[in-house]
């Protein structure tokens, strides 16, 4: 079982991060930041559509300041979604401002729509911490999705990641008659392995969604990381893999259930081999994340101790008791994907 050991430690941008951002066009001057967004003088509880309370307050703004706080944030899902073009803000409209109650980061949602066809979207405002922005930027290098997100002096700004939360996935989907279980459990065999490659820890189902694509005749799935907050810090190797989480045990049974170990091992061998690939075509970008990464605090010196020691014994690769920080790690664990000799679900 994969236990979290304490709250995490959040760790500032440093200079040769931001400098990274810079040169990649992630950093954009923001008029409005994290910290403006919790003076807001009213909020009341947020109830789903069943009237369960959902721990978000939507929060209001004194009248004479919201209309310019309203127009910060279409403008900031315009340098989100179309690189800065503002020509599209007079079809946009801020239906929604909210606040998450719990956990540790406490971010504001920004409920967006366009009143051309009404269709809305939602983006998150952050406060920035080192160890998020590594997860995305990882996330967009190495799996097989694009993240789109901008940073702005200490607010950090996610796009929305659309999916049915892997909770509730599990507690209304795994019925389904039309349900393939073995696609189903290929995909969380490939999330598996992504997050373990690349250090993404505390991936238990309210910390992923699962998105679900129709076809002629089957149905795709694909397990999507929704929070990047545990990049690289624990020192737990089962932290950085989803099958030792409790939470996910019904899709772990239904794995036991329809997969043989061969096949669980082909399908680690192909999602190591398109991390590869990703890495190849990525190469300049990659070497310059995991350069910066490299050199950067992240984590406590104990537990770089203990996972490198953890993943020393896990890989029988006595590289990584060379390692003295997280991003060593990562790189070092990145340079083993040509080795396949492990089973590890």
């Amino acid at each position: 079982m994969a236990l979290i050991s304490r709250k995490k430690v959040p760790y500032p941008i440093n200079s040769n991060l931001r400098e990274y951002l810079v040169k990649y066009q992630r950093e954009v001057p923001l008029k409005i930041h994290y910290t403006d967004l919790l003076r807001f003088s009213n909020a009341i509880s947020l109830y789903d559509p069943k009237g369960n309370d959902t721990l978000w307050l939507s929060v209001f703004y004194d009248p004479q300041d919201t209309a310019d706080i309203f127009q910060a944030l279409k403008t900031i899902y315009a340098h989100l979604k179309v690189d800065g073009d503002l020509s599209i803000l007079n079809h946009l409209s801020v239906d929604r401002v909210d606040l998450c109650t719990y956990g540790n980061t406490r971010p504001f949602r920004v409920r967006i729509v366009n009143q051309i066809n009404d269709n809305f979207d939602y983006f998150y405002i952050k406060n920035a911490d080192a160890s998020r922005v590594y997860g995305l930027e990882l996330e967009d290098i190495l799996s097989p999705n694009q993240v789109s997100y901008l940073t702005s002096g200490e607010s950090l700004v996610e796009e929305h990641i659309a999916g049915i939360p892997g909770d509730i996935f599990m507690k209304t989907q795994l019925g389904d008659l039309n349900l393939n279980p073995i696609r189903l459990c290929k995909e969380f065999v490939k999330f598996n392995e992504r997050c373990f490659v690349r250090l993404l820890g505390d991936m238990h189902s309210s910390n992923f969604v699962v998105d679900i694509t129709p076809d002629f005749e089957e149905i795709y799935y694909r397990f999507r990381a929704i929070d990047f907050d545990q990049q690289s810090y624990e020192g737990k190797k089962t932290v950085y893999m989803p099958q030792y989480f409790k939470q996910n045990n019904l899709i772990i049974e239904l794995g036991m259930k329809y997969m043989t170990p061969e096949s669980v091992r082909q399908y680690q061998i192909e999602e190591r081999s398109q991390i590869a690939t990703r890495m190849r075509i990525e190469k300049s970008r990659a070497d310059d994340i995991l350069d910066v990464m490299s050199d950067d605090i992240i984590s406590t010196s104990e537990y770089v101790s203990l996972l490198r020691k953890d993943l020393a014994r896990h890989y029988r690769h006595q590289a990584f008791m060379q390692c003295q920080t997280m991003g060593q790690i990562v790189r070092t664990s990145l340079r083993l994907l040509s080795t396949h000799s492990q089973t590890y679900f």
